[in-house]
């Protein structure tokens, strides 16, 4: 798709020469039936030279290509307006052209949105001191909880205040619904809670947008299609509890270094197994954790995050994630692949697959 985009382009400003060898006698065009002058004929050009320069940008992912498509597509529209009879089935490829600019710029001001939530928490949160993560620190939890902390790498290194993570993967609403391939990128803050998460996925051929927000306690999900039709938006109390047990979630799987926090509660189960409980803004979540003899965290199991599928269909759902294959980077180590799981009356139901693309500890905005 992305190729067939950058062809139409191309292709759609080279036909605008035309104009130009038409003005400047280079070459004899039946086609076009009207005299052209020399000063429109540059005019022609220029629309060859704005698709050009479009082509490139698009290829390059400049953030603002869509703005010179749209440009483009103007000043040749207005060309193709004056020369209507000879030129009006270009009409056809500026529309074509035209949607896909648009669909690009509602994508840039979606993801600007998220964006903008992420420069403004990191000036609010609390990321002062920074100091180094040690065994004493460690010494009070689950005998498994601090041999995973130690396995991780966070040992004699900076205690965390935020972390970035990138994934790619994909994702179904359940077992007869197609799978969308997708890419995330997301902040998570340790204090106060926050996770800002933003996907990019394809539905059925079409680009498809969605933003989780989790400031504080407070959550929103808004998923859109074309990142202007809007086809799922929650929010409300089921979904701070859900966001909390994901931003939880995260920070044992990805982050294991923030698990000395003073609002988590922890109760030994047996040499391989502990239990967390988290309190924050007055919403209570627990997990059982499962580790491995080597130290790695295998399992997350959850019963208190909800399912939401409306604003009518909410229900709490065992949720876990498997995680596996531990690599390292930077010193720290952390699950390259892992699954979202709901446990349904039904059977389990694998809805996401994630591979791990990048993990950033203590980023800066």
């Amino acid at each position: 798709m992305r190729y067939l985009f950058a062809f139409l382009l191309v292709m759609h400003g080279l036909i605008h020469l035309m104009g130009f060898a038409k003005a400047f006698d280079l070459a004899h065009i039946s086609q076009l039936t009207k005299d052209i002058s020399r000063p429109v004929g540059v005019g022609w050009l220029v629309a060859t030279s704005l698709f050009v320069a479009s082509t490139i940008l698009f290829f390059v992912k400049n953030d603002f290509w869509w703005l010179f498509v749209i440009v483009s597509v103007l000043f040749s529209q207005i060309l193709i307006v004056l020369y209507w009879q000879d030129s009006k089935f270009g009409t056809i490829a500026n529309v074509i052209i035209l949607l896909i600019a648009v669909a690009a710029w509602a994508q840039w001001r979606f993801e600007n949105q998220y964006k903008k939530d992420v420069v403004e928490t990191f000036h609010y949160t609390n990321s002062l001191a920074e100091p180094v993560l040690t065994l004493d620190a460690i010494s009070l939890l689950p005998d498994p909880v601090q041999r995973y902390i130690i396995y991780s790498g966070a040992i004699n290194k900076p205690v965390l205040t935020n972390f970035k993570i990138k994934f790619e993967g994909q994702i179904r609403g359940d077992e007869k619904s197609e799978w969308m391939p997708f890419s995330t990128e997301q902040y998570n803050f340790i204090d106060p809670p926050t996770r800002l998460f933003f996907m990019k996925a394809t539905m059925k051929g079409l680009p498809v947008a969605g933003y989780h927000s989790y400031k504080n306690g407070i959550a929103m999900m808004d998923i859109r299609l074309l990142s202007l039709v809007n086809v799922q938006y929650q929010a409300g109390k089921e979904m701070n509890i859900a966001e909390t047990v994901t931003w939880f979630n995260d920070l044992c799987l990805f982050a294991p270094a923030g698990l000395i926090d003073k609002r988590i509660q922890w109760e030994s189960i047996d040499s391989l197994t502990s239990k967390a409980t988290f309190t924050s803004n007055e919403i209570m979540i627990s997990a059982i954790l499962s580790f491995n003899n080597q130290g790695e965290l295998i399992n997350f199991i959850s019963d208190d995050r909800y399912q939401i599928k409306s604003e009518t269909d909410r229900k709490v759902v065992r949720f876990s994630t498997p995680v596996s294959n531990y690599v390292e980077h930077n010193g720290r180590k952390y699950p390259s692949y892992g699954e979202a799981i709901w446990s349904l009356p039904e059977g389990d139901l694998t809805y996401g697959q994630f591979n791990t693309k990048e993990v950033e500890y203590n980023a800066k905005d």
